[in-house]
């Protein structure tokens, strides 16, 4: 008997196991299908290839300058009349400046990409979340079934002792109002899991009546104990802090940007002349267009005023980046503090409500064969019923509890 029971037990943990194996996989799976699909996701890259494109539009030279004259009335010359005249003209800025335009564009658009990052990060926190609210509400609704079973079981019991003449009919009744109660909760219930199961498949992009695959005992994810390890880790890859400091080297940039556009400029051109020949002239070159090559201009950037503060504005652009990158770890350390204590509160939860339900269940028992020996306690069955219904709802909120701050540290950290 003792090694069936043993099988038995074996057998209910190497089930558990898989399911939980399974679970893992599963929600792996999801998280790839909403990355793939999840149409706010999509937005924010798109968003990244366009300011890619701002790369090649500031690093290219500006387009050249062709213009055509006509002379109505020509030009004489001692070559002949001038008729018709085209010149081509391309302008060069300062040595260095399309490519720090370029690093402008780079950075820039590198810091979208982190704001793209952290937007999947955040949403593989809410498909994760939305999993476990999912798992809990299905547990939920299997535990209550169970008590009802139970409260059924007590209702039949009672009236089995009302007609033997050894209990009152307050029993039965009592026993009618917490199954009332519990059906009508159950209802509600079914109604949230429906709304969960479209929350999770609107965050995938997917049919709304999908099914989801959740486990039969949600597994625990684990936080490392070292508080100031994750710390440093979140301050090294959070992609927030990341588009900040992306930010930070564009401004450096456009800051050389504005020290080379209050260099000179240069234009190099040449002109084209069309002749006509002159009937009277004996030269050589009678009739012959000139050519000229090159014509060379220069921009003088005299007003120093709007170049100065171009140098200015970049600058304080790069102090109000180092300003937020600072504000905004104070606020991550804060967040974190908090998202441990709360992880480290659901792991007490986790021990302390599954002892509480060892406890419950024998005292229930003890109870339910107390009263059905002598129809006494009944009062007090239903209330330890009541408790073991919250101890057991109160456990699978502290693992989801657990798993969800868990899922809010990795997306901090960036993964």
């Amino acid at each position: 008997m003792k090694k069936i029971i043993k099988k038995i037990f074996f057998f209910s943990v190497l089930m558990l196991l898989v399911s939980s194996a399974f679970g893992q996989e599963h929600l792996k799976n999801y998280l790839e299908v909403a990355a793939k699909n999840n149409p706010g996701l999509k937005a924010k890259f798109s968003n990244y290839m366009a300011a890619m494109e701002k790369v090649p539009q500031v690093g290219t030279l500006p387009d050249p300058s062709f213009a055509f004259s006509y002379f109505v009335q020509p030009v004489e010359t001692r070559v002949g009349p001038q008729n018709w005249k085209f010149s081509l003209s391309q302008s060069f800025p300062w040595f260095g400046l399309l490519s720090a335009k370029e690093d402008v564009a780079t950075e820039m658009a590198n810091a979208k990409y982190e704001v793209f990052e952290n937007a999947k990060s955040n949403l593989f926190f809410e498909v994760k979340t939305a999993y476990y609210n999912y798992y809990f509400i299905e547990k939920a609704i299997e535990i209550t079934k169970e008590n009802i079973q139970i409260l059924e079981v007590f209702k039949r019991l009672s009236l089995v002792k009302i007609e033997a003449g050894k209990a009152s009919i307050v029993d039965e009744l009592r026993v009618e109002l917490e199954l009332n109660d519990l059906r009508n909760q159950l209802a509600l219930l079914k109604d949230t899991r429906l709304a969960l199961q479209i929350q999770f498949n609107n965050l995938l992009n997917t049919e709304i009546n999908n099914k989801i695959s959740v486990p039969i005992i949600l597994w625990q994810d684990e936080l490392s104990l070292d508080k100031q390890t994750v710390l440093n880790s979140i301050y090294s890859s959070n992609h927030q802090l990341k588009s900040i400091d992306h930010k930070l080297s564009a401004f450096v940039n456009q800051e050389i940007v504005a020290q080379k556009e209050g260099l000179p400029k240069f234009t190099v051109g040449l002109g084209y002349t069309i002749i006509s020949k002159n009937a009277g002239s004996s030269f050589s070159d009678n009739g012959k267009d000139a050519f000229l090559f090159p014509s060379i201009g220069i921009k003088i950037p005299l007003y120093r005023t709007k170049y100065k503060a171009l140098i200015k504005e970049a600058k304080y652009m790069q102090e109000a980046e180092v300003f937020k990158k600072e504000d905004k770890k104070n606020s991550l350390s804060t967040v974190y503090e908090n998202t441990h204590k709360n992880y480290s509160d659901s792991d007490r939860r986790i021990l302390l409500n599954k002892k509480q339900i060892g406890i419950a269940k024998k005292v229930l028992d003890v109870l339910i064969t107390s009263y059905s020996t002598d129809s006494k306690d009944f009062e007090e069955v239903l209330r330890i019923e009541r408790q073991l219904l919250k101890y057991e709802l109160a456990y699978q909120k502290a693992l989801i509890d657990k798993n969800a701050a868990t899922a809010f540290v990795n997306y901090l950290i960036g993964n």
